[in-house]
């Protein structure tokens, strides 16, 4: 069931024929309903760090992009003593939407400048109906995407707040982009990338930024291109670490997923995530 909602999030899979295949998995068209909104992600969950969580400042803000305005959701500490290191969090392919939003709170949260860019904004912006959102990324144009990102690290090095240092994790399609970012931006100093799709390994001797790569260990669509990244950073001396989480599906870290959420795959990768950031971007 987990594999037939990927192909429908992720491939060539419309929703009827999703829904088709989930009710012969799931034995009826009744159970089949009551499972899907299981798969999918569930934006009315509660946030682990609350939109008006004292601790934090969030703002939704505009800020150039490479060749029109991009619009996003930037966090940081209510109570910053001196420059932090700033953090790029890319969303899933769904969008700027309440999950990320959080995302970059809990980032903030742990002492970094936050910055959830909203890579839809050339056609308008994240919608708030889901499966519209994920239908426009079939419209984005993957080299404005790249671009659009290297800008965003040009505007955080540049913010007030900041150290200078910039690094970026993304979920998803967003870790996919995070390492084209990594490929595309030689002025980013860390990258994590959550069951990310990898970049052409050719383009592995471009990376200048200290990778941090998270992969679920049923992930199989995803994972097949493991090995020869790994190859690829390694002809190229990239530091880099790699985990695989056995046991856990695609989008293990979204708790707003009640079947594909993990929780002990999920914090032991954030743990390592923080600390790395924190290394990194010191």
């Amino acid at each position: 069931m987990i594999d037939a909602y990927d192909e429908y999030t992720h491939l060539t899979l419309d929703r009827r024929r999703f829904m088709e295949q989930l009710t012969r998995l799931a034995g009826s068209g009744a159970a089949a309903a009551a499972i899907a909104p299981m798969l999918a992600a569930n934006s009315a969950q509660a946030a682990i760090v609350a939109e008006n969580d004292a601790r934090v400042k969030g703002e939704d803000i505009t800020y150039p992009g490479s060749g029109g305005e991009m619009k996003g959701y930037l966090v940081k500490p209510a109570n910053q003593t001196g420059k932090l290191g700033t953090v790029i969090v890319i969303h899933e392919n769904r969008g700027l939407n309440p999950h990320i939003r959080d995302v970059a709170r809990r980032v903030a949260l742990e002492g970094f400048v936050a910055l959830a860019p909203d890579f839809l904004s050339p056609l308008g912006g994240t919608p708030d109906d889901e499966d519209k959102a994920r239908d426009m990324f079939t419209k984005l144009d993957p080299a404005q995407t790249v671009a659009n990102a290297v800008a965003t690290v040009a505007f955080l090095k540049a913010d007030k707040d900041g150290n200078g240092k910039v690094g970026a994790i993304g979920f998803c399609w967003g870790g996919g982009t995070a390492n084209m970012l990594a490929v595309n931006a030689p002025d980013l100093a860390a990258s994590v990338a959550y069951y990310g799709m990898q970049p052409n390994a050719a383009d592995a001797s471009k990376i200048k930024a200290a990778l941090l790569l998270h992969y679920a260990g049923l992930d199989d669509r995803t994972n097949a291109g493991i090995d020869a990244f790994k190859k690829a950073l390694d002809a190229a001396h990239v530091e880099y670490t790699v985990y695989v989480y056995e046991g856990a599906n695609h989008a293990f870290n979204n708790d707003t997923s009640a079947a594909r959420y993990d929780k002990k795959a999920a914090d032991l990768a954030w743990g390592r995530t923080i600390a790395f950031l924190k290394e990194k971007l010191a």
